[in-house]
């Protein structure tokens, strides 16, 4: 195998592009958990992208121990800092015309009954939605990491049967489509990164 640095080197110098990757994104998530902003959720998305496309055409992987390291920090980067980037992809995608609840729920008018002149009370829907994001992206960094990425079927599918009859809202479903679709692609590029650095 032809490397510009003896194999060492080469694991040493990538091991360190990861690790230096994912404690930056996760430090910029950290620092948008409360607020989520473009500027900071973009230089991590960027970070992890290029640490996995670097790893993806790099000759070798990282040592098995330094790979269980990076494992742990990524699912850290995957869980909580999907929270932050779905949010931000969320309001980009609603325009901010949805009014969220504390739990990651959001508030819908229920329809009006005809001849209503009062404005109806908002109803919550998609309570839980934080919990629920953060126990998605752990099940699916878990799975990629180790695999067996058939699992990320079951969590959509535990997922939409136990929302199923809070999609009749049409906010509520595009919510839950944006969402899932942000959650699950972050939590996959994560564990994708952490999966070819070590095998």
């Amino acid at each position: 195998m032809a490397l510009f640095l003896p194999e060492p080197l080469w694991m040493a110098a990538v091991s360190i592009l990861v690790f230096l990757a994912l404690a930056t994104a996760l430090a910029l998530c950290v620092v948008s958990l409360r607020r989520p902003s473009t500027v900071p959720l973009a230089v991590a998305t960027g970070l992890v992208v290029s640490a996995t496309v670097v790893v993806a055409v790099s000759p070798v992987g990282v040592p098995t121990l330094m790979g269980a390291m990076l494992a742990l920090l990524a699912v850290a980067v995957a869980v909580v800092g999907g929270n932050p980037i779905t949010r931000q992809v969320l309001e980009l995608a609603t325009g901010g015309r949805v009014r969220e609840t504390r739990d990651g729920g959001i508030l819908v008018a229920p329809p009006r009954a005809d001849g209503a002149q009062d404005e109806p009370d908002a109803v919550a829907l998609l309570r839980g939605g934080t919990t629920i994001g953060y126990l998605e992206r752990l099940a699916v960094v878990i799975a990629v990491i180790a695999g067996y990425p058939e699992a990320i079927a079951v969590v959509v599918a535990v997922k939409g049967i136990g929302r199923f009859s809070e999609l009749a809202a049409a906010e509520a479903r595009e919510r839950f489509i944006i969402g899932t679709l942000a959650s699950l692609l972050w939590a996959s590029v994560v564990g994708a990164l952490i999966r070819l650095a070590m095998w």
